[in-house]
């Protein structure tokens, strides 16, 4: 007998179906003309149907409703979807970009993100009551990293296709890659400290020395004691040696064994089209699962993977044959859900506190206007003139500075934070007082930073419209319009000819090994443009095309090499 079946399942699922849908009717609108991406509207609805509102999606009423189950749920979620991003955003750089752009990089994860985390503790130390030092070094370690995949959005938007220099939007794409999982050492420095900093207590009675190092041990959280020298070689050992270096390591063995293993496949046609797409998908879930699995860092590992997948550059430039969609599929689908999840588990109860934490809202905005404005901006403007090869000028190190938002990457730093503190009320008053503040002041900032960077873009679209600037005219490419109700790319011009002349675009055209000497050929266009009110003008666009591709099996490719047209996908 039918029957109303209001499970959680049910309902979920039905929510992200109903959002995809409804937002996909209007994505162009949405993402080419207001400019707002997926996280906002996606963190709105969560917040609309979490337990704030209608209550429809409540991560605690899940499954066997367990204490604490929300955190491990959370913490299993942002892994899922942060590593797979990774991977993504990595083979989608140019081949090589890590190496040939090395001090960038290294500017970006070494000293930028030292002054990031310390700058950011400050803010916390001037904004947040009741915490020590070393907690509010802990607590501004979560929110330190820009993250990864708000970091994509703005990277290779619509609005960056149009205003963005390409090398910016490159090194912004890396930076957000790779240092999500350089926010460890940051971490663990600061609770290694507070674990071991203090000379070890006391024996309890009837215990004597060495059982009483294995009793601290065991639970390992809380104070186990032995002094500097012991959290230093903790931190380096644990966190150095085996979760960042063993990472690093681990990731490169995966991504080249897979990048050699489909080569392989290739020169043997035993791989399809589906399987082929996939791979980056998954290589993450591959990555998310071995390395949890042996302890080690899986943020970083799905970086460095997803960058050796593409060492080459033979991996992107197949994927653009293929006209690859899929992984972008993934992309959304996993922002649609993963941002509506975090607006549905936001701990709104913890925003206003003034009686315990001493936390209330007013010192909330203040925090985020004061990491908005003092956590990226000055130490991007203090090391820009280092690197001068992806931020040309001023002007671009503020934009840098500016868009480094804190976003789906500090939430899984909260919940993972969770694992190394005891909880609440089981501690010492230092400890107890750093949990009780941490998820309250690192979800506060999220949603500040989705709201505020979300709105900034269409804003920022804005202000350029009025000031007359115009959009970047450099590198044309040829796009074929694949249907006749596609909509235009962002920052192109219809050729009327069933494609499209594109500028900017995130991902650089295959050129091929060419000689010093050869020249590109030139291909000219004269299009008809025409706008209201104004009479037809011709103007000549001056479009590059390569003068080599890959070789190809079938005749039908060797014919697309003559074509002056670069293919890749929209």
């Amino acid at each position: 007998m039918p029957t109303l079946n209001l499970s959680e399942l049910n309902v979920v699922v039905a929510v992200l179906g109903t959002f995809a849908t409804l937002y996909g009717i209007i994505s162009v609108k949405i993402k080419q003309a207001w400019y707002l991406g997926e996280a906002l509207p996606a963190m709105i609805v969560g917040i609309a149907l979490g337990p704030i509102a209608a209550n429809f999606i409540n991560a605690a009423d899940w499954g066997a409703k367990d204490e604490g189950q929300v955190s491990e749920i959370t913490l299993g979620v942002t892994r899922v979807v942060i590593c797979l991003q990774l991977v993504i955003a990595g083979y989608q750089l140019p081949n090589k970009y890590v190496w040939n752009r090395k001090k960038a990089i290294f500017m970006c994860l070494i000293p930028i993100m030292t002054l990031m985390w310390l700058l950011t503790t400050g803010c916390f130390m001037a904004t947040i009551p009741k915490i020590s030092l070393l907690a509010g070094m802990a607590i501004a370690a979560s929110c330190t990293c820009t993250d990864p995949v708000l970091s994509q959005a703005v990277a290779k938007g619509p609005f960056a296709d149009k205003y963005v220099a390409r090398p910016l939007r490159e090194i912004i794409s890396a930076e957000a890659c790779l240092n999500d999982g350089f926010g460890f050492p940051f971490l663990t420095l600061a609770v290694f400290l507070m674990r071991y900093a203090e000379p070890i207590p006391e024996p309890l009675p009837g215990v004597d020395v060495h059982g009483h190092h294995l009793l601290a041990r065991a639970g390992d959280v809380g104070r186990m004691g032995g002094g500097t020298g012991v959290a230093m070689k903790y931190w380096f050992l644990e966190t150095w040696l085996y979760y960042v270096i063993m990472s690093v390591v681990y990731g490169a063995i995966v991504g080249f064994g897979a990048c050699h293993a489909i080569k392989f496949g290739l020169k043997r046609k035993w791989i399809d089209s589906e399987s082929y797409v996939l791979f980056p998908a998954s290589l993450g879930l591959f990555c998310v699962g071995t390395c949890g699995a042996i302890g080690t860092n899986d943020l970083l590992a799905s970086a460095v993977a997803g960058c050796a997948l593409n060492w080459d550059g033979e991996f992107l430039e197949e994927t653009e044959r293929r006209h690859d969609e899929v992984n972008t599929c993934i992309d959304v689908l996993l922002n649609f859900g993963g941002f509506m999840y975090i607006g549905a588990v936001i701990p709104w109860s913890e925003f206003h506190d003034p009686d315990g934490t001493g936390i209330t809202i007013g010192r909330l905005f203040l925090l985020g206007i004061m990491v908005l404005s003092l956590r990226r901006i000055p130490a991007i403007f203090l090391c820009y003139k280092l690197m001068p090869e992806v931020v040309a000028n001023w002007k671009d190190a503020l934009f840098m500075g500016y868009f480094g938002p804190i976003g789906i990457g500090a939430v899984f730093y909260v919940e993972h934070t969770r694992h190394l503190i005891p909880k609440a009320g089981e501690a010492d008053e230092e400890l107890d007082n750093m949990i009780r503040a941490l998820p309250g002041t690192i979800y506060f900032l999220v949603v500040f930073s989705i709201v505020v960077h979300g709105l900034s873009i269409p804003l920022l679209n804005i202000v350029y419209s009025r000031m007359g600037i115009k959009p970047i005219q450099e590198d044309a490419v040829t796009i074929r319009r694949k249907s006749i109700h596609m909509a235009g790319p962002p920052n192109a011009i219809d050729a009327h000819d069933g494609t499209f002349i594109a500028y900017n675009r995130f991902r650089r055209p295959s050129m091929g090994p060419m000689s010093s000497n050869a020249q590109l050929p030139r291909t000219t266009l004269d299009l008809a443009r025409k706008s209201d009110g104004e009479n037809s003008l011709n103007s000549q666009l001056e479009v590059k095309a390569p003068n080599h591709y890959p070789e190809e099996d079938t005749e039908t490719e060797k014919k697309r090499s003559q074509r002056r047209t670069i293919r890749y996908g929209v």
